[in-house]
């Protein structure tokens, strides 16, 4: 994926079962990108998912940071048994997870999460820390969800614009170096009224209304059968709500690609209802691709 020099695939990990699936992913990214995985666990003492049994003295994290230490050891035991000869580092940060997921970011290949866990008070919120992450990133985020269908295609979402056109690109390269195909999925809807007398959405020709559609889809394709002419891209036009044609795709795909166009953390997490839909109800695992100066945080 174009890696900068030094670069990683990046997984949190908390011990959870979510977290667990998110290690499997990323070692088997990381390996087929011929990268190193780093394991990174946020430590906040008084707010860690796992029982607290002993605490030997007063000092804040006392007892605490040996459970934490076995969360890393087990994660990067994991790793290497999924990927054998992997280069996996585990690390113990100070901080909240998603702000410490965030400081690994302009040096990440890749960051890779499961769909909820990552404890703490941020578990009240089902995903908060993965939502968090998935809008401000300046890296792909790549979200262990569902089951990958692994003869599927890699599914892209479409609509025209810079962050969905980002999200094609990413979408190609992943499929090359899997050897997939790749769907590129672009949801339409009728005309609605602008408002009183605007008869349009009575009017429309519903085949005009499905080549315009088709025409945007295959100007956003333009030039990738060139570049990339070992990656077969089928395309696809289909009426309906964009999260929810999304997510039925999904239900084939061995990874769902969708353009981020969050943010960052203030103002909702991802703005972005197709972001949101994916990583909510997605069939298979998801990524979030940003477009350098759209939405997402600074790139390294």
């Amino acid at each position: 994926m174009d890696p900068i020099n030094g670069a990683a695939v990046v997984v949190g990990v908390d011990g959870s079962e979510p977290a667990r699936a998110a290690i499997r992913l990323a070692a088997t990214e990381a390996a087929r990108q011929d990268l190193p995985l780093r394991v990174r666990h946020a430590f906040i003492w008084p707010l860690l998912r796992t029982p607290v049994t002993a605490v030997t003295d007063d000092r804040p994290g006392t007892g605490l940071r040996e459970q934490a230490e076995q969360v890393v050891a087990d994660a990067v035991d994991e790793a290497g048994a999924v990927a054998p000869g992997l280069r996996v580092t585990g690390e113990i940060v100070d901080g909240e997870a998603a702000a410490v997921l965030l400081d690994a970011a302009p040096t990440a290949a890749m960051i890779v999460l499961g769909h909820q866990g990552l404890g703490g008070l941020g578990a009240l919120v089902v995903g908060s820390v993965t939502a968090t992450v998935a809008a401000s990133a300046g890296c792909p985020v790549l979200v262990a969800r569902g089951t990958a269908q692994t003869d599927g295609p890699v599914v892209v979402g479409v609509d025209g614009t810079g962050a969905s056109r980002t999200a094609i690109e990413f979408a190609v390269r992943t499929a090359a170096l899997r050897g997939a195909s790749v769907v590129a999925t672009h949801a339409y809807r009728h005309p609605v009224s602008t408002g009183p007398g605007d008869m349009q959405p009575l009017v429309y020709d519903e085949s005009e209304l499905r080549a315009d559609e088709d025409r945007l889809l295959a100007e956003s394709l333009a030039g990738l059968a060139e570049r990339y002419p070992e990656v077969p891209v089928t395309r696809e036009s289909v009426r309906g709500r964009a999260g929810t044609v999304l997510t039925d795709a999904s239900r084939r795909a061995q990874l769902l690609v969708v353009g981020g166009t969050g943010h960052g953390p203030v103002g909702g997490l991802l703005r972005g209802s197709v972001s949101q839909a994916a990583l909510r109800h997605s069939h298979c695992p998801v990524a979030v691709v940003h477009t350098p100066g759209v939405g997402g945080g600074p790139r390294g």
